[in-house]
């Protein structure tokens, strides 16, 4: 009788997976050399002779002492500090010029937006004053001097806009 063929239990591979297996070996030997090249590392050079003085070792430096500080001993002689410098000259106060103070937001917009297009810049501060409420105030400014108020309010009125100057103090703070 004949023997039925059987089937061999040889595996074979894929091309697929045998072209991965060796694209992987591959870009890993490329990125250790990149990696070597780049940071400049060569595994393939002999080692470079130590400098004869390197073999005497040498003693290592004593760290800095930390410095000391004594309240008492800080001033010198012993003697009070001085006083404080006097405090500097009151800054300036800031020029505004005040075109409305509206209850309603939207009109203090709408005012603004034809300030706009005087090409004049505003802006729009909120503000809770007593006895009234809320207030939208819609200031220019603040200016450097008198003149660029002057110059700013008669440009207004010949738009018809009315103005007032409002003189803001700078809040004066405290050194320690």
């Amino acid at each position: 009788m004949a023997k039925p063929a059987s089937r061999s239990s040889k595996r074979s591979s894929s091309p697929v997976f045998t072209g991965v297996l060796i694209g992987l070996i591959v870009g890993a030997l490329l990125a250790v050399g990149v990696a070597l090249w780049a940071t400049g590392n060569n595994p393939f050079q002999p080692a470079k002779p130590a400098a004869p003085s390197a073999s005497v070792p040498t003693p290592p430096a004593a760290p800095e002492p930390a410095p000391s500080f004594d309240f008492y001993k800080v001033l010198p002689g012993g003697a009070p500090a001085e006083p404080p410098a006097a405090p500097a000259a009151k800054p300036a106060p800031r020029l505004y010029l005040q075109a409305g103070a509206f209850i309603n937001p939207n009109d203090a917009d709408n005012l603004k937006a034809q300030l706009a297009m005087l090409g004049i810049e505003a802006a729009i501060q909120t503000a809770e004053v007593p006895d009234k409420g809320v207030l939208h105030r819609v200031r220019i400014g603040p200016f450097a001097s008198a003149h660029d108020v002057d110059t700013l309010r008669a440009r207004l009125t010949q738009n018809n806009i009315a103005v007032t100057l409002v003189r803001e103090e700078p809040i004066s703070q405290e050194t320690p």
